[in-house]
């Protein structure tokens, strides 16, 4: 039986890019069946947009009022459950939001 592949996608302001990566990195994300090749991703510019609502404790803009960040999206393929779950609780202790934008897709190989 083969191991199953997962592509782990989430958006970061770039300011903290590097140390979001380095965290999915940590938990194994971005390496290739066989080790060969590791810290492997795509990544791609864009800008995001949210409202914080009330109770809201945004890290970047004000409750209420529409807030736009230029943010990177970064996706990055997972070997295994374990290695995705990892990742992605390991992503949002490092990411600056307080909700954390992330997708999960498993992958299949044809």
């Amino acid at each position: 039986m083969s191991t199953r592949l997962f592509k782990l996608v989430f958006t970061v302001p770039h300011s903290s890019l590097e140390v979001c990566k380095q965290a999915v990195f940590s938990a194994g994300a971005g390496t290739f069946p066989g080790g060969k090749y590791s810290e492997v991703c795509f990544e791609t510019q864009g800008t995001g947009q949210y409202i914080p609502g009330a109770g809201a404790k945004p890290a970047i803009g004000e409750v209420g009022k529409v807030e736009k960040v230029e943010e990177t999206k970064v996706e990055v393929q997972c070997v295994g459950k374990e290695v995705v779950v990892a990742a992605v609780d390991k992503l949002k202790r490092a990411h600056p939001y307080e909700e954390v934008a992330y997708e999960v897709y498993a992958m299949e190989d044809v």
